[in-house]
């Protein structure tokens, strides 16, 4: 049974409305998480928790239960003066920063265009806004270890690596 604190490993294929292929991971590499520590989307999550292993199933996750919805206000223009000096700006850099000095963890921005003085960035995730196709099929599924429990995230067979 799949609950919080337990390691699963997926095979899958992601695909958008129009059928093309945006990610995977097969049964050679498989995909690993550690459940309920928000590492997958909540639609996937949710719907891999009713699975066994070796079950496939197809799964439609809405933007809301997948990346959220597109935010404009998060695509917008700053001041070159903003970053670094010697920092080289490159159209699809991203960079990691915080809306507010409130509690944030930060969000990370894609650099979408640079006009002279402009950079305009977008801090909304590639997939917001989609609606999310997957086909699944269940691997595995392990009591996670104390290591991978202590660092909220599922480590490979060798241990982890950072």
């Amino acid at each position: 049974m799949i609950t919080k604190g337990k390691v699963v490993s997926l095979a899958y294929r992601l695909t958008n409305d129009q059928g093309e292929e945006l990610d995977r991971s097969d049964k050679a590499d498989p995909f690993s998480y550690l459940h309920g520590s928000n590492q997958i989307i909540p639609g996937l999550e949710s719907a891999v928790e009713k699975m066994n292993i070796g079950d496939k199933k197809q799964v439609t996750v809405s933007a809301k239960e997948g990346y959220g919805e597109h935010d404009p206000k998060l695509k917008f223009s700053l001041d070159r003066s903003n970053f670094p000096k010697d920092a080289e700006l490159e159209v699809g850099m991203q960079f990691e920063a915080n809306l507010s000095d409130e509690e944030d963890d930060g969000r990370v921005f894609t650099i979408e265009a640079i006009k002279g003085d402009k950079v305009d960035v977008n801090g909304n995730h590639p997939l917001s806004g989609m609606t999310l196709h997957f086909d699944v099929e269940l691997l595995s599924v392990r009591d996670a270890t104390k290591d991978e429990i202590q660092h909220n995230h599922a480590h490979g067979e060798n241990g982890h690596d950072h």
